[in-house]
């Protein structure tokens, strides 16, 4: 498993668009997502906004039961393109993985501690069972996959990390031979797929093992080749996983990456599976038979109280 070099506190500033086309106008649309990044123990928003074309009848934000910021819009007027813009300020500083300290408990030690807790009933039964999207039909096809990957006596930490590159050499990544209604038995079969298929084949492991794990959605930044400029709009959403340890903590791993995630993670959402934290997703009323999807996301580092130019909309820089 890689080690990570990034660490320390950072500030980004992050753009994600999405835009729809339809060949007819859609009379009525109605969209839900996940597209603004939470304050957590490792990032602190600083600044934030959306821009959404056509204007919506209606927005609302409201919390959902994992905590994230969930945005609703309405439109109920025809169009044929739709726009949503979201940006933000984002402070990350992740720490670097006491693995001496996850290793205290071995893997198996850490499943009895995590089941006999009082304190983790909520979040084993939030994290610790299957859920839509990270279940399996054929429970021996899993099992027989985890014990090609991990071990019951390997220590906590190294468990996690044994887990996170046997995924990332067991599976290639290769978008377009997946989709968000593949399962985890498919994935066995293809062992291949993209960030959130590998996500889902990691939940599925821990869970059957006993370990509590959430899915965990957001932003990584990429840096381009060697000699070349980045693009806008160069880089992706992104998804990884959270365990939960026995003291209580929880720990990012990245399995399509094969590392624990670092200072060039963002956390916009976490929940059980994809179908909690989707970016945007809704339902539209229309003749258009198709429609065409184009999404960017940029990822820009920043010095201090910089803006920089690319952005859309104004925002209020807290300090």
């Amino acid at each position: 498993m890689q080690k990570t070099q990034h660490l320390g506190p950072r500030r980004y500033f992050v753009k994600h668009r999405t835009s729809y086309e339809y060949p007819e106008p859609v009379t009525q649309c109605y969209e839900r997502g996940f597209l603004t990044p939470r304050d957590t123990p490792s990032q602190q928003v600083r600044a934030e906004g959306l821009r959404v074309t056509p204007g919506p009848l209606l927005h609302t934000r409201h919390v959902d039961r994992f905590g994230n910021e969930s945005h609703f819009l309405e439109i109920h007027y025809p169009h044929t393109h739709l726009e949503v813009v979201k940006e933000a300020v984002v402070d990350v500083s992740w720490p670097e993985v006491d693995m001496a300290a996850l290793d205290r408990w071995t893997l198996q030690a850490a499943s009895r501690a995590l089941a006999d807790t009082a304190a983790f009933r909520l979040d084993r039964a939030m994290f610790g069972l299957p859920s839509r999207m990270a279940r399996v039909a054929d429970a021996g096809g899993l099992a027989a996959y985890a014990e090609t990957v991990v071990a019951p006596d390997l220590g906590f930490g190294a468990a996690l990390a044994e887990l996170t590159a046997g995924i990332r050499r067991d599976f290639a990544y290769r978008p377009g031979v997946t989709s968000v209604r593949t399962t985890v038995d498919e994935l066995l079969q293809l062992r291949a797929g993209v960030c959130q298929d590998f996500t889902h084949v990691a939940l599925a492991v821990l869970r059957w093992l006993g370990i509590p794990a959430r899915y965990v959605s957001g932003y990584i930044e990429t840096v381009p080749a060697p000699g070349t400029e980045k693009l806008e709009g160069a880089d992706a959403s992104h998804a990884w996983l959270s365990a939960l340890a026995p003291d209580g903590t929880w720990v990012d791993i990245d399995p399509t990456n094969g590392q624990f995630a670092d200072s060039r993670y963002i956390v916009t959402a976490w929940g059980r599976d994809y179908a909690d934290v989707s970016p945007l997703r809704g339902v539209i009323v229309t003749e258009a038979a198709t429609s065409r999807l184009s999404v960017g996301v940029d990822v820009v580092p920043m010095d201090g109280d910089e803006v920089p130019q690319v952005s859309v909309t104004k925002l209020n820089l807290s300090s």
